[in-house]
């Protein structure tokens, strides 16, 4: 199947939320991993709060479980079955869609009983069962790029998902590999996921990480977050993937490279002042 000729272009994420090149831009934001009901809550009633002052269709995301830690040390989560229902928590009481990751073919259908997106991680672009899974619950699909994935050959990701009939699939940049553990974003790659007809989302989060660069955890270089979204939007991207946190120093994983939610508020400001000029060229 050719999931260039069939992409949809703009669709439904939910009844209330569509992404699309020109529709309102949609952030998909929230921590790292699940710490706690309280602590979800909490950071998704921040984040609606924020949203509201911008044109911003907004997603919250958390992990039940980061199955892909560099070390077996690292922190995980609380596991499907807790961190499912402390999503349906979450969603029950804001309202909010949700998405999460998932890492198993068998994770994919309890897991859209309750997330409206189901996300494939990035070193797992390539399992077919997994995205022949996630594609057959019907649910949208935010799949990243692989680090080490040439962007063109994401479509091939596209097509296993699409073999389903389930066309509606997001293709996520997260930055490619330079060196053994940076990363750097070819701004290139957006235009080039964009050629697929998939709506593009960027992680900026993921994208300044050190891989494995802190002892056995993820490094990161969070000051360069704000540039990268802003020049992610001029290039015309359909949303934005931001991990935040209030204490990001505390927090289980990735918290050098989590944005702290006290800064989220400029960065998108700038964000959809660009993205009202760049829309007159794209």
């Amino acid at each position: 199947m050719n999931s260039i000729a069939t992409a949809p272009g703009p669709f439904d994420l939910n009844p209330t939320v569509r992404v699309g090149p020109r529709e309102k831009l949609v952030l998909l934001a929230g921590p790292c991993q699940i710490e706690s009901a309280e602590h979800c809550l909490m950071i998704a009633g921040t984040l609606q709060e924020i949203c509201k002052k911008f044109p911003i269709s907004l997603v919250f995301k958390a992990s039940f479980d980061k199955a892909n830690r560099t070390s077996l040390a690292g922190q995980r989560g609380p596991g499907m079955e807790q961190g499912l229902s402390i999503l349906a928590a979450v969603k029950k009481s804001t309202g909010l869609p949700i998405i999460t990751d998932v890492h198993t073919a068998d994770q994919a259908a309890p897991t859209a009983l309750v997330a409206d997106i189901l996300q494939i991680p990035a070193f797992l672009c390539r399992q077919t069962d997994l995205l022949l899974a996630v594609g057959a619950t019907g649910r949208a699909v935010n799949c990243k790029k692989g680090q080490f994935m040439h962007p063109a050959d994401m479509r091939f990701s596209a097509e296993k998902i699409a073999s389903t009939g389930n066309h509606r699939i997001m293709l996520c940049e997260r930055g490619s590999s330079f060196g053994y553990r940076d990363l750097v974003v070819d701004p290139r790659s957006l235009i080039m996921l964009g050629q697929s007809g998939y709506p593009v989302i960027f992680d900026a989060t993921h994208s300044v990480q050190s891989m494995g660069g802190e002892k056995g955890q993820s490094g990161g270089s969070r000051q360069f977050i704000p540039a990268l979204v802003r020049s992610a939007v001029a290039i015309g991207v359909s949303g934005l993937f931001i991990e935040c946190h209030d204490a990001p120093e505390r927090a289980p994983s990735d918290g050098q490279s989590m944005l702290p939610l006290s800064e989220l508020a400029h960065v998108l400001e700038a964000a959809c002042e660009i993205r009202a000029s760049a829309l007159r060229f794209v």
